[in-house]
């Protein structure tokens, strides 16, 4: 057995988020209460419903974490897109319009955040916080401070997280879900195999190096950023669809599920290292906890606490993973 590979950063890093999620399900499985209802189809079903906002967020984010930045803004861009979402169809747009103006200023925003961080030189943690504020503000101002309610629902966008069809049942799956399995899909490759997703771990790594070596790092650094605002947008229509109505207050610390999500997924803070794959295992591990909570009727206090708890426990990893591979290298040194 090749041993030294196995004690690898990038092997201990890329089965993180499984063992979590391993873990996480074996607890369940201990419970009996649990057991006989978060494992069968329909409240599968459910959790994956419950995944799609967090785990669409945490695609965008984990771009712009893996080169090494933050965006804080990504909950009240959530809710500025889903009151855009309402609006649209307020005016009488139609899916394609809906969700392409939406997506659009989701991008905006997030164009916004990278053009005053690369051209200003200010912390993209500064800039995102100030964005939060002003996406939220923005969002009550557009909903006159009130929930905003299409008097002529767009089906084609309510049905996109309605999973009140066959709800005892695994199939069929919310049309919501598909959307964010083939983007995560289209994103892995991105970021794996592709010129832009090597400049984004280049730029994670080191910055000055990777200027050096020719890489536009401004460019690419608007262009990630605007990218992740694009699928705060989408998330934003999900939340709406969720919800079917554009609320300018929900998704307060949304952004914080969605950097746990990335960091649980094996993403480190200080850039360079995260996966597509393992920020999405990380969004449906925490809607399985979640849903668990939920299912054993723990206060929603009791859900935060358990979530911080993980989220601790998936960075310390990070301290812990040089004593696994020193202990990996010795057993493949002794053989």
């Amino acid at each position: 057995m090749n041993w030294a590979k196995l004690g690898s950063s990038g092997f201990l890093k890329a089965i993180r988020p499984f063992v979590g999620l391993f873990v996480v399900l074996l607890l369940f499985a201990m419970d009996g209460e649990l057991r006989s209802v978060i494992f069968k189809g329909g409240n599968f079903k459910t959790i994956l419903t419950q995944t799609v906002i967090v785990a669409i967020g945490a695609m965008g984010m984990t771009m712009v974490i893996v080169s090494g930045g933050i965006d804080l803004s990504a909950g009240s861009v959530v809710a500025l897109c889903s009151v855009v979402t309402a609006r649209l169809i307020e005016q009488g747009h139609g899916f394609a319009g809906v969700l392409a103006l939406t997506v659009l200023i989701g991008g905006l925003v997030g164009l916004a955040n990278g053009g005053i961080i690369t051209t200003v030189r200010m912390m993209p943690f500064i800039v995102t916080l100030g964005m939060m504020g002003i996406a939220r503000g923005i969002s009550k101002w557009l909903a006159n401070n009130q929930t905003v309610n299409p008097e002529q629902p767009l089906e084609s966008v309510n049905r996109l997280m309605d999973n009140s069809q066959s709800p005892l049942t695994f199939f069929p799956l919310p049309n919501g879900v598909w959307l964010a399995l083939g983007l995560a899909v289209v994103m892995a490759v991105v970021l794996r195999s592709t010129v832009f997703g090597r400049y984004v771990f280049a730029i994670g790594s080191n910055e000055d190096t990777a200027r050096l070596c020719g890489i536009r790092v401004n460019f690419n650094k608007v262009v990630i950023y605007a990218l992740a605002g694009a699928f705060f947008g989408l998330a934003g229509v999900m939340q709406f669809s969720r919800l079917t109505q554009g609320d300018p207050s929900v998704a307060i610390g949304l952004e914080l599920q969605i950097i746990a999500a990335v960091v649980i997924g094996g993403a480190s803070l200080s850039g360079g290292a995260g996966s597509i794959p393992g920020s999405v295992i990380g969004a449906f591990m925490m809607a399985c906890l979640a849903n668990g909570s939920s299912i054993k009727d723990w206060p929603n206090y009791m859900q935060e606490i358990i979530i911080g708890v993980v989220i601790i426990l998936a960075v310390g990893m990070d301290k812990v993973e040089p004593f696994i591979q020193r202990l990996f290298k010795r057993q493949s040194s002794s053989n």
